[in-house]
């Protein structure tokens, strides 16, 4: 098998089968679509032959499209989808959606105080279920949001969860001491993963890449390479000045402290084991 994308969104022009959730309007979506057939062009010329899909924004807890994706290309893509932790039973909703081949599921702390973004009882119900079902809750947080997902990794240890795009940091241009180090300190938390990903939008956000460099060094250093997964975070990795093949190279072949077992597993095997089960 070949490598694995752990993070990538997809999203249609058909706003009448597929219609954006309130408060998104077709302008916002850059470029205007983005299907399964462009991530494959790009990832395939790369070595990668299975992506999982994160339920894109534009659609809020509709997690429809991205289903007909699955549907259409089994064994090629898997997916981590969108449930709304304030509505009734949203654990009720990820064990509909895990029967579907949905493993994971997205949250952030999109207008909640960072100091408690996963507190309430939908987070709690969500944690639960996901350490009962073995799916993993995947936040997209900054360092700030640390503390409080902590929390929650300690209530319930046995619940995956895997933090998108290095947990921001970089985020604002540098690499902070501080924030390395918060992040770092989170791979206490025995059953946390980490998506090496998104390198576009950290530090100088320019290939080759090799500023993050350190960075990475220590994140597989606390966390080891069997809790780190490479994702690219396309369509916005694809985004001209930005390329496909650079993220990929970086742990393929750049980064001289990985070792070949170590690049097979961040590019393959960690996310190709939660993800692709069967």
């Amino acid at each position: 098998m070949g490598y694995v994308d752990a993070h990538v969104h997809v999203w249609t022009d058909d706003y009448v089968q597929f219609p954006f959730a309130s408060g998104h309007e077709p302008a916002d979506a850059k470029p205007t679509t983005f299907h399964a057939e462009d991530i494959l062009g790009h990832a395939n010329a790369c070595g990668v032959d299975r992506v999982v899909l994160v339920q894109m924004s534009f659609y809020g807890d509709d997690n429809s499209y991205m289903l007909k994706v699955l549907g259409d290309h089994p064994g090629v893509f898997g997916g981590i989808g969108v449930v709304d932790p304030t509505k009734q039973t949203p654990d009720q909703h990820m064990r509909s959606l895990a029967a579907q081949g949905v493993y994971g599921f997205r949250v952030a702390a999109r207008d909640q105080p960072l100091k408690t973004w996963c507190d309430g009882e939908g987070f709690e119900r969500m944690f639960a279920i996901a350490a009962t079902d073995r799916l993993a809750i995947c936040p997209l947080i900054g360092p700030a949001g640390l503390p409080a997902l902590r929390r929650r990794c300690e209530q319930f240890p046995d619940t995956p969860v895997i933090i998108d795009h290095l947990g921001l940091v970089g985020g604002n241009g540098s690499i902070d001491e501080a924030d390395t180090a918060a992040l770092c300190a989170m791979a206490t938390c025995e059953q946390l993963m980490l998506k090496v990903s998104a390198f576009y939008a950290l530090g100088e956000g320019k290939a080759p890449y090799n500023d993050l460099g350190d960075l990475i060094k220590r994140v597989v250093d606390a966390f080891g390479p069997q809790r780190l997964m490479w994702a690219s975070d396309a369509p916005y990795q694809v985004q001209p000045p930005h390329e496909y093949r650079p993220s990929v190279d970086l742990i393929a072949q750049g980064l001289d402290f990985l070792s070949a077992g170590d690049r097979e597993q961040i590019l393959s095997t960690t996310a190709g084991e939660f993800f692709f089960r069967g």
